[in-house]
């Protein structure tokens, strides 16, 4: 039977009504992925925004820019020599945030290859351990001036105390990260060994000196430098002392590491190689050993590398120091020698040892000291004068000098 007219209209009418809800729906979809896509994609921005200003430090952001007269000149990651042989062989700041045991660590790295590939000149490190002032630096600053090729300075003070020297100083800059030391502890050995440490960044010093404050030279630059990198020693007193100030001070709970016939006393102001430099700063184990045996009235400083040395490295040393000092006066402290001792007579017996010999290289000589200590504040005006009085001398000793 024929369908009504309406009858075929009604189908077509869902149909339409379908295929608008379909439009609608997809819509309604479209507008949902845009509005999402958008939320997300201001969520990113504000995130990876957060995270370059956190990574901000120029060891990450790349490229970097710089100006130049009016102009922005872009430095990408390939300009920019992390790895720059000038900076490891020499560092240029001698501040950093290294810990003891990163620095002792980073500072113990030997190469294997025996040739430099970058001009080497040997240098002396000076490293003065001090508690504030130098008042002997006028002194030193001409003792260095004009050898600015062949020394490098380090300088452990207090913690907060800043060396106030012009810039034109050889000591400025020169300051060492640095921590608290207490007379006669174990913290004194630590003192010795950050120095050691710091100046061991620097591959060009090859000789380093341990001085206090109250230390002076007795010969010119020349004389020392030719002195210390024209020997293959050592120059750190190691010797048996039978007495209470000697064997008197070993702790038999060291044993079986050190033994009492190993123990060994000497005076702390050394002068070493590179070598043996790396020797002591590479030890942990021995040094924990005095950190928790030799407490007061052992004095760490006076046994701790000389005992050392004596176990492992006796060869390499010299077995005598090159810092003269007076323990004439006897107790803990050598005696302190104020202006009116300052004389040129007195000088000139520091310098022949008082007629005392040693051996220089296998050879008898009476040059054996090329420091001396202690020396008060008041006496830097008398060591001047001597000093501007004998230059051309001493010059004159160091060029017609004999052989060692």
């Amino acid at each position: 039977m024929a369908r009504s007219r309406g009858e075929k209209e009604e189908p077509e009418k869902y149909m339409g009504l379908l295929k608008l809800v379909q439009i609608l729906s997809f819509l309604v979809v479209f507008a949902a992925g845009i509005i999402i896509g958008l939320a997300t994609s201001s969520h990113m921005n504000r995130y990876f925004t957060r995270e370059s200003f956190l990574f901000s430090d120029s060891r990450y952001s790349a490229p970097s820019s710089t100006l130049r007269g009016n102009y922005a000149v872009v430095q990408t990651c390939d300009d920019i020599d992390y790895l720059n042989i000038d900076k490891f062989v020499r560092p240029a700041n001698l501040s950093h945030r290294m810990t003891d045991e990163q620095l002792f660590w980073r500072a113990s790295m030997v190469p294997y290859k025996e040739e430099y590939p970058f001009e080497r000149t040997p240098r002396v490190a000076f490293m003065f351990l001090t508690r504030g002032p130098l008042p002997l630096l006028p002194l030193w600053e001409r003792f260095f001036k004009g050898h600015e090729k062949y020394f490098s300075i380090y300088v452990h003070a207090l913690p907060g105390y800043k060396l106030n020297v012009s810039s034109d100083s050889p000591f400025y800059g020169r300051q060492i990260p640095s921590r608290n030391v207490g007379w006669g502890t174990v913290e004194m050995a630590d003192a010795e060994k950050r120095l050691l440490a710091n100046a061991l960044l620097d591959f060009s010093n090859e000789r380093f000196v341990l001085l206090s404050e109250s230390c002076i030279p007795i010969y010119n630059f020349p004389t020392v430098y030719k002195y210390l990198t024209g020997s293959p020693y050592s120059f750190v007193e190691s010797y048996d002392d039978p007495s209470r100030y000697g064997r008197g001070r070993y702790s038999r709970w060291m044993r079986p590491d050190i033994k009492i016939y190993q123990w060994r006393k000497g005076s702390q102001w050394f002068e070493m190689q590179r070598k043996v430099a790396i020797y002591i700063i590479s030890d942990t184990k021995y040094l924990s050993l005095f950190r928790k045996y030799c407490k007061p009235s052992c004095y760490p400083d006076e046994h701790y590398i000389p005992t050392y040395l004596n176990i492992f490295h006796g060869s390499l040393m010299a077995n005598r120091s090159v810092t003269w000092v007076d323990w004439s006066m006897l107790g803990p402290h050598p005696a302190m020698y104020k202006k009116e001792n300052i004389t040129e007579e007195f000088i000139q017996s520091l310098r022949n040892s008082n007629g005392s010999l040693c051996l220089y290289n296998e050879q008898r000589t009476s040059r054996c000291y090329l420091f001396a200590r202690k020396f008060a504040p008041n006496t830097l005006e008398p060591l001047l004068k001597i000093s501007s009085k004998c230059k051309n001398m001493i010059i004159r000793i160091f060029i017609t000098s004999i052989n060692y």
